[in-house]
């Protein structure tokens, strides 16, 4: 990771929720997802958390180098339905070496709809899908492959 990461850098990202963001779209092979109402999903809030983390980290990162999530603990304190925006703010609140640190907040047009801190550590593709693939080997299950751009 180059040394411009610093405590304080922030980015802010927009996504308008489609249907299939919702909690029935979650597992939909589990009636107990499918069952619920067709609001965003806490799961897909996670994941749009750790989407902005990962674009404000992109311009910081060497060739070969990605980020992985290693802790989240928010909130998600209001419904949030198809068609709305929401916004997620994300700040660096501590660089630790390889391990980023962040405050993250979600909002849709109405309502504050999430917030918490996430963490994300920094890692060389190639190093990690090796170690991860050395794992497959042992589990007897299919190698990991990452697409490349």
């Amino acid at each position: 990771m180059l040394e411009t990461l610093k405590a304080g850098e922030t980015h802010r990202f927009e996504y308008k929720v489609p249907a299939t963001k919702t909690v029935p779209h979650l597992y939909p092979e589990a009636i107990e997802f499918t069952t619920m109402p067709t609001v965003f999903a806490t799961g897909f809030m996670v994941g749009l958390m750790e989407w902005a983390a990962i674009q404000l980290l992109a311009s910081h990162m060497e060739p070969g180098e990605g980020s992985l999530g290693t802790h989240i603990d928010v909130s998600h304190v209001a419904a949030t339905v198809p068609g709305q925006i929401v916004t997620v703010d994300v700040e660096v609140t501590a660089v630790e070496g390889r391990k980023v640190s962040f405050n993250v907040v979600a909002r849709d047009d109405l309502d504050k709809i999430g917030e918490g801190r996430h963490e994300r550590i920094v890692v060389r593709w190639d190093k990690f899908e090796a170690k991860v693939n050395a794992k497959a080997k042992v589990a007897r299950v299919r190698p990991v492959t990452r697409r490349k751009i």
